[in-house]
């Protein structure tokens, strides 16, 4: 039987870093408010991150390590509780269960999911976003297991980095020349490319998958070309938001995501969006939707700030970084190589600031190897935007490797 109460102070759909961060401010601002996070998955929140990061990367890092101790705010957690419905109408949500129940504010921060490709089912085949995925992996990966890794973008690098760590034979598929080409501008992917092949990841660009056989073992069969063989295929193939719960409840939907207002609310009353589903306005790039931790952190606790009747705009340009091998990065706004990269390095040339460019205006900045920037990154967004650096002047602005 459900422990779930008939209604709600707060209710939030969704267990991640944003559900988190509303529980907490909503618990700092209005102690006595009731409070539920309903999550589908068996897991508290965690530090997501992690879970491509620490756990193959850091000596001693483990999955216990990355939850973040929600319910020791005293908030209600209720797991694998999968919600089917939100009625903005009477103020309500119902469970899978067939349970309504009510709420005065709700927020919604359901996250996103893998983009799924059309693959047999097999559970040596992996889309890899949960903890649940993380123990799954493990547990088929061990010295030498041919691990084939499809995808060139964020989570694939970073998977590959860390599975070929943890001792497996890892290979990269992806369609572009390079990996990780749609960000990063030949300097830094020739670069990426010495370092994953002295590793040991064979990285297999243009390839375009068609197919998974399954078998003894398991074959990726491309548009043209040679298949490839794998003990073990992990699909990094991008997100997708879920945003099915309020498209269904009649709620504003643009750019892929939940609309929001300064103060995250959605176009129903009393019904909030947070994190990777919420379409925002950014004070320096106009409206988007981020797929990344700092914004999940940042918009869930100002989320809840104004849930429980501190009135709290959503004035953030979120930040996202990466490990890869003995590099990394930071990085703020429109790290996209189809904008005009401008590239300043230090004499060493293992550290570098470039700048992304559409009309002469600093849309995004990614600090390689140079930390403690992002502040002044943002800041030099800031003055382009508003005609106050020209672009003749941004070299000397932050010191690569700083």
């Amino acid at each position: 039987m459900s422990d779930l109460k008939q209604s709600y102070d707060h209710v939030i759909v969704g267990g991640g870093v944003a559900a988190d961060k509303a529980a907490r401010a909503i618990r700092e601002e209005d102690p006595d408010a009731s409070v539920v996070i309903l999550s589908d998955v068996g897991d508290g929140p965690l530090y997501r991150p992690g879970l491509s990061k620490d756990l193959w990367l850091k000596d001693g890092a483990t999955l216990e390590g990355l939850y973040l101790g929600t319910t020791d705010t005293g908030v209600q957690l209720a797991l694998n509780t999968t919600v089917t419905a939100i009625h903005p109408g009477r103020h309500a949500i119902t469970t899978a269960d067939g349970e309504d129940i009510g709420y005065r504010r709700l927020l919604l921060a359901t996250g996103a999911a893998p983009r799924r490709f059309d693959t047999p089912d097999d559970e040596r085949i992996i889309y890899y976003r949960s903890a649940d995925d993380y123990r799954h992996l493990r547990s088929l990966v061990s010295e030498g297991t041919r691990v084939a890794v499809v995808g060139g973008g964020y989570i694939a690098s970073e998977l590959a980095a860390g599975l070929a760590t943890a001792g497996a034979r890892v290979s990269v598929h992806f369609p572009g020349r390079r990996l990780l080409e749609h960000m990063f501008p030949d300097s830094i992917t020739g670069h990426l490319t010495e370092v994953y092949e002295s590793r040991g990841v064979e990285l297999d660009g243009g390839f375009r998958l068609a197919s998974v056989r399954t078998g003894e073992r398991l074959v990726l069969v491309p548009e043209s070309g040679e298949q490839v063989e794998a003990d073990v295929v992990v699909l990094g193939l991008g997100a997708v938001p879920d945003i099915r719960l309020a498209e269904a409840a009649g709620l504003e939907i643009a750019d892929g995501g939940v609309l929001v207002d300064t103060v995250l609310a959605t176009s129903a009353p009393d019904v909030y969006a947070a994190g990777d589903i919420a379409t925002f306005t950014d004070p320096l790039l106009g409206r988007r939707r981020v797929e990344h931790i700092a914004n999940a952190e940042r918009s869930g606790e100002t989320a809840g700030r104004t849930m429980a009747g501190t009135c709290t705009e959503y004035r953030y340009t979120p930040l996202f970084y990466s490990d890869l091998f003995d590099d990394g990065y930071e990085a703020v706004g429109e790290a996209r190589t189809d904008h005009e990269v401008v590239e300043v390095w230090n004499d060493a040339g293992d550290a570098a600031v470039l700048y992304y460019l559409r009309d002469d205006v600093v849309r995004g900045v990614l600090l390689w190897n140079t930390w403690d920037s992002v502040p002044k990154a943002r800041e030099i967004m800031a003055a382009s935007r508003e005609g106050m650096l020209p672009t003749t002047e941004l070299t000397g602005q932050i010191t690569p490797g700083g």
